[in-house]
């Protein structure tokens, strides 16, 4: 098994979530995607599960023994058919959708608890998994990103319109922005994704290639 483990800024630990953290996790999604429709929220019982299918790709960062950032991840192939959120996740469970000889690492989720962003913990957790993806030989990273800057500007574009303009550069999404700022590609729109006005119900499909370093 490879397991992963690394102090970083601040004396933070990074590493596989372990079962004694999933009752944490299952708080800090709440707090970090606090729009998100609560039957798209990953509970303890969800945690637990993915740990016992993929423990390699699932990640806790801890100040102590508090959980302040998260990832949850699956391999999987890279498909540009349109898909939600609980079909990719197996309505979160990931053990029917989880691919042991899939060649991409299906990225979840990432949450920073709000209290510990701006410290780079988020950019150590795209560097974890990369770690994952080079461990297994895969070809890289795969990500819905949420553009979260959307229900902002709703009443001015549509979801299309907005997704446009990330395209051309002509604004700047405070997720899919800086998820490109790490390395990733965009590469389509898909609506109807999940259930968070926020995004307008929309993410982004996006990759990184396994060679590129965070």
């Amino acid at each position: 098994m490879f397991l992963y483990k690394k102090i970083i800024k601040n004396g933070y630990v990074i590493q596989n979530s372990q079962p004694e953290h999933a009752k944490q996790l299952e708080g800090l999604q709440r707090k970090v995607f606090p729009t998100l429709s609560n039957s798209e929220i990953m509970t303890a019982a969800h945690y637990l599960k993915h740990i016992q299918v993929f423990p390699e790709g699932q990640f806790v960062v801890l100040d102590g023994e508090k959980v302040i950032g998260m990832s949850s991840t699956m391999r999987y192939h890279l498909s540009y058919e349109p898909h939600t959120f609980l079909e990719i996740s197996d309505n979160l469970w990931i053990e029917g959708t989880h691919e042991p000889n899939g060649d991409w690492l299906y990225g979840l989720d990432v949450g920073v608890d709000p209290d510990y962003r701006s410290q780079g913990i988020a950019r150590e957790i795209y560097r974890a998994r990369q770690e994952v993806a080079r461990h297994f030989g895969l070809k890289g990273q795969i990500t819905v990103g949420m553009m979260n800057g959307y229900g902002k500007v709703e009443d001015e574009f549509t979801v299309e319109e907005y997704f446009d303009k990330l395209m051309n550069r002509d604004l700047i999404d405070p997720t899919v922005s800086a998820q490109q700022k790490l390395g990733f590609k965009i590469i389509s729109l898909i609506t109807d994704y999940l259930d968070d006005p926020t995004c307008g119900n929309a993410g982004v499909l996006m990759t990184m290639e396994a060679t590129h370093e965070v």
